[in-house]
């Protein structure tokens, strides 16, 4: 299975590497993992907000294969147990699919990014910065294949 990660906004933080290489590594055994940084489009007070995130929603779009199911990370998403969650992974596993998460940027994302998902997901009502999110993705698509596996990371 493949799974990519489309993040606006580059890490310049070791930690969230380190912490998000160990993942990757844990889930080799059952996916390829890849990760697309896109740099923030800066706003200032010539270029808005909307005309940003219309920017960055361009970068992301030609990084979408047509074939990817999208899920994109969104506040106001369907909120999922972690056992939910490792059925979706094992149903679009099941059928081929690859999965291609977005994580927007400080401004969120463009309407254009949001009308190709296939599926909004939020971890929180909460929200967190796209850095932390990447973590708490990559931990969760971990415990999932350990739920589907019969791994002994996942305790109910």
């Amino acid at each position: 299975m493949k799974i990519r990660i489309l993040q606006v906004g580059k890490n310049k933080d070791a930690y969230i590497s380190e912490v998000s290489t160990e993942f990757i590594k844990r889930i080799s055994p059952y996916a390829k993992v890849e990760i697309f940084e896109f740099p923030e489009c800066a706003t200032s007070k010539t270029v808005s907000a909307e005309v940003a995130i219309a920017s960055e929603a361009q970068s992301i779009l030609k990084n979408i294969n047509d074939d990817d199911f999208v899920i994109v990370l969104y506040e106001k998403g369907k909120e999922i147990t972690s056992i939910e969650f490792s059925k979706f992974i094992s149903e679009k596993k099941d059928f081929g699919k690859s999965l291609c998460f977005i994580v927007g940027g400080p401004f969120g994302l463009d309407k254009s990014v949001m009308d190709r998902a296939d599926f909004l997901l939020s971890f929180s009502k909460m929200t967190f910065t796209h850095l932390m999110i990447r973590i708490f993705l990559l931990e969760q698509i971990y415990r999932a294949f350990a739920i589907i596996h019969g791994k002994g990371y996942h305790h109910e």
